[in-house]
């Protein structure tokens, strides 16, 4: 699954064809949509997706947050914080389907065709498809944008990309992607999520700098106006040529979107009572609980309202940078998990709100649970004496309390862990045996778990270890993840439901000296890796749950993480002047894209 796809759809990757079509450019069959495992949804020809109003009103305006601020327009690169929304102008290949977990559908692309034996994937263009200046989208754009990305983006592509071998223009009006791994399943997926670039618009330009000044994209919206770090707003394009597709129909209604900028969430929502901005997502449990009791709210003015959802919740929590010869020893790690008590702050701060995570994917079958089960164990049998004992036998579980603030028990267990690891209390100071203290520092862009972490490191202290937290800008702090420039932080590693090529990203060895890469802990493992290649080359669903349980295991009994929560749905809250379709989809909250306004 790509992280970068526009508006937030996940990965959506398949590799089961079904619909009916065929181009007699390619040498087999070509289809409307393609899926990972299983069938598309949607048949031939389909007029909407099933979670839209394909009539709903065009107009109006839409005014959302954001926090921190940016000084770039360009989402595909590693230098700079990229403008929220900026994906509005772009547009991939093929679209995902928010009520499928892994299926797309033709958009740039009119058809795709993958070889019977997976060594290419083919897309034939449409021919009405055109940037925004009015120049058709080409083959030449096409490959244009694969090599600018392999090459100059974000080093996520160069992983993503690296398994293809050739690029290559077939016909007047389609393109070829040949690959080297013909078991990996996902990869003609992944090539369906490239961002189309109009080649002519980047001559003489370069595309891995920070740039804020218009890029032609081909998209719904252009870019209307922005001050830097402070606002951004997006203009809906009025002769956009793919707005009567079905993949389109109903979406994309507004006719402005604007982003403005704030610089923490609670001026960010004092600003949402005062009108500022129309829709919120809330993440503060306390702030849910307590701070929606306004007028507007009593009056019907702001709908306040919970959404499920069928996600996973990934994983979230207090992350190590294992570089750091402090954390390299995982009986550390696992010390000081028993420093935090979740029990406590959960009832204190989010009023019981929410559930500890307990699982990299938490809240799907791909979970691991229990003990493993046979499927498991013949992947992790051939490991079994690099890996802890414990993970055979005894199902993973996190440190409790009682809640009532007493983790005395607790912390003589971190004591015991910390001593096997050869530190001891000196003077009041955890000491190694080289005389170094026990210090580090935690770092995060907001003061939003502040509250969370304070208590942490008074029981941190207790223990002789002195950390401390600071905030840091959210431009430093984006540099400092780039250059693995931390000791602890506070990340999501999100999941999508069939988790392949960007697991690699997060955990594969190589990518552990790639500065950019999603791999912040540090990981270099090799039966991580081995279990990432069983898992990008799953051959069917089942397969890849057994793989994604096995490297649950191996991840959680190395904790490289201190989990935090998660819960399963939406709290949303917004000004009552906008329509939403009847139909929420599963796996995605689609505001910017299927809402519309009505006044």
């Amino acid at each position: 699954m790509s992280l970068f796809s526009s508006w937030g759809a996940r990965g959506v990757l398949t590799v089961c064809l079904l619909l009916c079509g065929a181009a007699s450019s390619f040498a087999e069959t070509a289809q409307e949509g393609i899926a990972l495992h299983g069938e598309v949804k949607y048949s031939a020809h389909f007029t909407h997706f099933d979670y839209v109003n394909p009539t709903a009103p065009k107009g109006g305006d839409l005014h959302l947050s954001a926090l921190g601020t940016f000084d770039t327009i360009n989402p595909y690169t590693l230098k700079g914080v990229s403008a929220d929304g900026a994906g509005l102008v772009f547009e991939t290949l093929m679209a995902a389907s928010l009520d499928e977990p892994l299926s797309q559908y033709g958009w740039v692309a009119e058809s795709v065709a993958v070889a019977k034996d997976r060594q290419w994937v083919a897309y034939k263009l449409r021919p009405q498809a055109r940037f925004q200046d009015g120049a058709p989208i080409t083959p030449e754009d096409v490959l244009f944008s694969f090599e600018t990305l392999r090459d100059k983006g974000h080093p996520s592509y160069r992983s993503y990309y690296r398994d293809v071998v050739k690029a290559e223009k077939i016909g007047i009006d389609s393109v070829r992607f040949t690959f080297r791994d013909t078991t990996n399943a996902e990869l003609p997926l992944i090539m369906g999520q490239l961002p189309i670039f109009e080649k002519k618009d980047w001559q003489g330009k370069d595309f891995a700098a920070t740039v804020l000044t218009s890029m032609v994209g081909s998209g719904p919206y252009k870019i209307e106006n922005l001050t830097q770090g402070r606002s951004i707003s997006y203009v809906r394009d009025p002769h956009w040529w793919a707005k009567d597709l079905p993949v389109n129909k109903g979406r994309f209604n507004f006719d402005h979107i604007t982003y403005d900028y704030y610089r923490d969430t609670t001026v960010a929502l004092e600003a949402f009572f005062a009108g500022r901005y129309d829709f919120r997502l809330e993440n503060v449990a306390k702030n849910w609980a307590l701070s929606y009791d306004t007028p507007a709210v009593k009056q019907g003015q702001i709908k306040k309202q919970e959404v499920k959802n069928e996600l996973p919740a990934g994983m979230q929590g207090f992350i190590f940078n294992t570089r750091r010869p402090i954390f390299a020893d995982p009986r550390v790690r696992q010390a000081l998990g028993y420093a935090f008590d979740f029990e406590w702050s959960n009832k204190n701060f989010a009023y019981n709100a929410y559930t500890r995570t307990a699982s990299y994917f938490e809240n799907s079958e791909l979970a691991a649970r229990g003990l493993p089960s046979p499927e498991e164990l013949k992947l992790l049998e051939p490991y079994r004496a690099q890996l802890p004992p414990a993970l055979f036998t005894t199902p993973f579980t996190l440190p409790k309390t009682d809640g009532s603030g007493d983790n005395r028990e607790n912390l003589r267990k971190a004591a015991d862990l910390l001593r096997e690891a050869g530190w001891v209390i000196k003077k009041g100071s955890l000491t190694n045996a080289q005389g170094q203290a026990f210090t580090f520092e935690i770092i995060d862009a907001e003061p939003m778990f502040e509250r969370w972490i304070q208590p942490f490191l008074r029981n941190l202290e207790r223990l002789g270890i002195h950390a401390t937290f600071r905030i840091v800008d959210s431009a430093q702090f984006q540099n400092r993840l780039n250059d693995f420039d931390f000791d602890m932080t506070i990340r999501v590693f999100g999941q999508s439901l069939s988790p392949g090529n960007e697991e690699r990203d997060m955990w594969e060895s190589d990518k552990a000296s790639v500065k950019g890469s999603n791999n912040l802990i540090g990981v270099q493992d090799p039966i991580v890796d081995a279990l990432l290649q069983k898992l990008v080359h799953a051959e069917s669903r089942e397969d890849l749950v057994t793989a994604c349980r096995a490297l649950d295991r191996v991840l959680l009994a190395q904790y490289y993480v201190i989990p935090h929560w998660h819960i399963g749905s939406y709290r949303i809250a917004y000004w009552d002047k906008f329509g939403q379709p009847a139909v929420t989809p599963k796996y995605g909250l689609a505001v910017t894209d299927t809402w519309w306004t009505n006044r």
